[in-house]
């Protein structure tokens, strides 16, 4: 397997207030421009943010012979494994080649998921049993409700290796970050360059849009003209940055 850093609560705490889309203007401007995990969707109510690193699960197109429902059996079967591996800091990641006719998850191993104390999953197919998925905790992202097993479509082969999900590169390791618009893909060596002006962003975009709300043009304050930056300068003094001067 795979070893790289892990997230510390620290940084776990920081990513919690930083939204995909200011993620995402961040790394276009670092010249990573393809970094959005293309259409998946939370399918879980609640709106807590995912955050994790990826562990890798790629799948090959399934065959008939092969994928029959003794398959299950094998505990070395690679969903199986997976399901069993991940845990706490980890996002399950799968590559199913944008394929949702079928499933690539369904409750009893989204329910496993929760159990083993996985941060999140996220696939670029199909899930079942979505009505029950939907109420678990674990944050879902995927790209379809579909009923069908995934042995119709899918048949796992590796774990922890890179991946293409969504069309995004994924590579084990790197940051999964999970809001309502979905899921952005951080290079683990790009986190620490990013917080402190995510930070920054994510603290001054709402004294801009109550300033915008209120009437103000939005060349004034996005981005910021000089007086602009003067008001922000003592709406900072009054609301200081939650994790200080970034």
């Amino acid at each position: 397997m795979t070893t790289h850093r892990r997230l510390d609560d620290a940084t776990r705490a920081k990513l919690a207030t930083i939204s995909t889309a200011t993620v995402a203007t961040i790394l276009h401007a670092r010249g990573l421009h393809n970094q959005f995990i293309q259409g998946v969707f939370r399918l879980t109510e609640h709106r807590r943010p995912m955050i994790g690193q990826a562990f890798t699960l790629r799948h090959i197109p399934a065959r008939e012979d092969i994928d029959k429902r003794e398959i299950f059996r094998d505990p070395q079967h690679p969903q199986r494994v997976a399901v069993e591996t991940v845990g706490p800091g980890d996002v399950l990641v799968m590559d199913c080649r944008r394929d949702a006719s079928s499933a690539s998850l369904g409750g009893i191993l989204a329910s496993r998921l929760q159990s083993r104390g996985c941060e999140g999953f996220v696939s670029d197919a199909g899930i079942r049993d979505s009505d029950y998925v939907a109420g678990l905790d674990v944050p879902i992202y995927v790209a379809a409700r579909s009923a069908p097993t995934n042995l119709t479509r899918h048949h796992g082969v590796d774990m922890n290796v890179p991946i293409g999900c969504g069309g995004v590169a994924v590579y084990p390791g790197d940051v999964m970050l999970g809001d309502g618009d979905g899921v952005i893909v951080i290079p683990l060596e790009y986190l620490d360059d990013i917080l402190p002006e995510a930070l920054r962003m994510e603290h001054y975009e709402p004294f801009a849009q109550a300033h915008i709300l209120a009437g103000a043009k939005v060349t004034d304050f996005y981005p910021a003209k000089d007086e602009a930056l003067a008001l922000y300068a003592a709406y900072t003094k009054a609301n200081p940055m939650p994790f200080g001067d970034a």
